[in-house]
């Protein structure tokens, strides 16, 4: 058995490309590092090693990458015979995806079983993202390509930190791990990946996980920011930022309730779990990282206007969610692309634009003028400063 895993980093070689092997798969990466792909064919293994309580280390073997950048053809000849594709590139990435997926199911057998694709991404229906690129990509083949294959959305969980420098392609990883798998999809025939677990609604997982694990992760980085604190594990150890965190997160989960009938004391025992998580200080995590790109992470469908824009329309509390979205407006780190833009975009946008502009609400949502005052107060404090 083959997979193609589009994505060799961290997360593809500390959670999806494990899983994968542990499975039995033989796991091709592609990847358009040079320098990573060359990394990962000098070597016959590597190690991901899991932090923490519980933690073990796990040996990693057949597996070889493929240049997507320089060598196109040869990724699209992997997945032609492969049983299975994941994804961890990114959701913004997928459709750079799509046409190397596309020459591989044109050059894959009309009689081979179908290609079993799942896009592993930190995002709604990501997997139904990459089959609509597919079949943009696809033109006038599409109906035609798509019959040879199956997609299934999914929900991933696993905290993956930044690695250090001379780390190699070894991997540190959290204990914790979760995979769940929409199951209609594959009529019976199931992947085998161990630890995974397939469902038939998937919704509530990937809600569960986006408006709790995602939610609150990004809510410690950037209170922790505003702070002046370096690592997540330090910023929950403030009393005054766990409170913060956890009210966002009660929030979150008064939706989850509301939209899909979750027990509420089941949510607050995973709530709990998910906060010892990011407490874990064998895992050196820093806001800086959990933290960038909070543009994207302040849009309709993320972590915090997402699940705000569902209680707000619910007449559910949205305070300490509206709260992180405030924090998520200070957030500067010179390094990151979008923490750049933003911070040019409150110097120099209209409020009630920018909110529109940044969040995807419309002016008429019952949530909007709380993050526009939100917004107006940022700004306000940038020309004072």
């Amino acid at each position: 058995m083959k997979a193609v895993h589009f994505g060799a980093g961290n997360i593809g070689r500390g959670f999806v490309g494990l899983l994968l092997h542990e499975g039995g798969y033989e796991v091709v990466f592609s990847d358009v590092a040079d320098a990573l792909v060359d990394a990962i064919n000098a070597v016959d293994s590597y190690i991901v090693h899991e932090a923490g309580p519980g933690g073990t280390d796990h040996v990693v073997t057949g597996f070889r990458a493929v240049n997507s950048k320089t060598d196109p053809d040869a990724v699209a000849d992997e997945v032609a015979s492969a049983d299975v594709v994941t994804t961890a590139v990114g959701p913004t990435v997928l459709r750079f995806v799509a046409p190397t997926i596309v020459a591989g199911l044109e050059r894959r057998s009309p009689d081979a079983a179908p290609l079993q694709v799942m896009a592993c991404e930190n995002a709604i229906g990501a997997t139904d993202t990459l089959r609509e690129e597919i079949e943009k990509a696809a033109g006038a083949d599409a109906e035609r390509l798509l019959a040879r294959a199956v997609f299934a959305n999914t929900a991933v969980d696993r905290i993956v930190p930044g690695q250090p420098a001379d780390g190699g392609v070894d991997v540190t990883v959290e204990p914790y791990f979760e995979w769940a798998i929409e199951s209609g999809a594959f009529g019976g025939d199931l992947p085998r990946i161990p630890g995974a677990h397939f469902v038939e609604d998937l919704a509530p997982f990937i809600e569960r996980k986006l408006f709790t694990v995602n939610t609150g992760h990004a809510a410690t980085a950037y209170f922790g920011a505003r702070a002046g604190i370096e690592r997540i594990s330090d910023a929950l150890a403030d009393p005054d930022i766990a409170a913060r965190v956890s009210a966002t997160l009660e929030e979150t989960s008064a939706v989850l309730v509301a939209e899909h009938g979750l027990d509420p004391a089941d949510l607050a025992e995973y709530r709990a779990t998910i906060l010892d998580r990011f407490r874990n200080p064998a895992l050196v995590d820093t806001v800086r990282r959990v933290g960038r790109q909070p543009l994207r992470k302040i849009s309709r469908h993320e972590r915090f206007i997402g699940p705000a824009a569902m209680a707000a329309e619910r007449g559910l509390p949205t305070i300490a969610l509206v709260g992180a979205v405030t924090a998520a407006l200070e957030f500067e780190d010179a390094e990151d692309e979008q923490a750049v833009e933003l911070q040019s975009l409150l110097r120099t946008e209209d409020a009630l634009a920018l909110t529109e502009r940044a969040t995807g609400l419309d002016p008429e949502h019952p949530l909007f003028p709380a993050v526009r005052d939100a917004v107006e107060s940022r700004q306000t404090a940038l020309r004072s400063a």
